[in-house]
């Protein structure tokens, strides 16, 4: 009966501290909001498929978080999907033929926007329309074009 005890009382500490290392792991990997700006300005990118991209999904420059995703629409009229994102004031001189691009963060990380610079003297500002725009790869459809392809190069003799 003793030993029964002792053997529950250690799973039950077990599955505690398991449950108090998940909760931990939460919280540590989850929620690092590490763009906080003051001023900030406000542009649109417009997207044929946004993958899982969030709203707080990071936008990001040469791999330095330089805004935030605000807002995920659908237009229905050019059938696509609208991004407003905000950038920090500091970086008010992002040119205005930059591309942006729907990246994922490692093999299964979350989406973000990756922005890449053009070479115009004009910069983007308040209200701004980012037009070169990649959009996001979504797996399943690569797979079905592997699978595709691969079936279809076998040859009869």
């Amino acid at each position: 009966m003793r030993q029964t005890r002792t053997v529950e009382l250690g799973t039950g500490l077990f599955a505690l501290l398991g449950i108090g290392a998940l909760f931990f792991l939460v919280t540590q990997t989850t929620g690092g909001d590490d763009f906080n700006a003051s001023e900030v300005y406000e542009v649109e990118a417009r997207f044929q498929n946004v993958g899982s991209l969030k709203a707080r999904a990071p936008v990001a420059m040469a791999g330095v978080t330089i805004g935030r995703v605000t807002n995920i629409e659908f237009d229905p009229i050019m059938l696509d999907a609208v991004v407003t994102m905000v950038i920090d004031e500091a970086y008010d001189q992002i040119p205005e033929d930059s591309d942006a691009s729907i990246l994922t963060a490692g093999l299964l990380g979350s989406q973000y926007i990756g922005l890449q610079a053009g070479g115009s003297d004009i910069y983007l500002e308040e209200g701004s329309e980012i037009l070169f725009t990649q959009s996001a790869i979504v797996l399943e459809n690569l797979i079905g074009k592997f699978l595709v392809n691969a079936g279809g190069s076998d040859s009869e003799d």
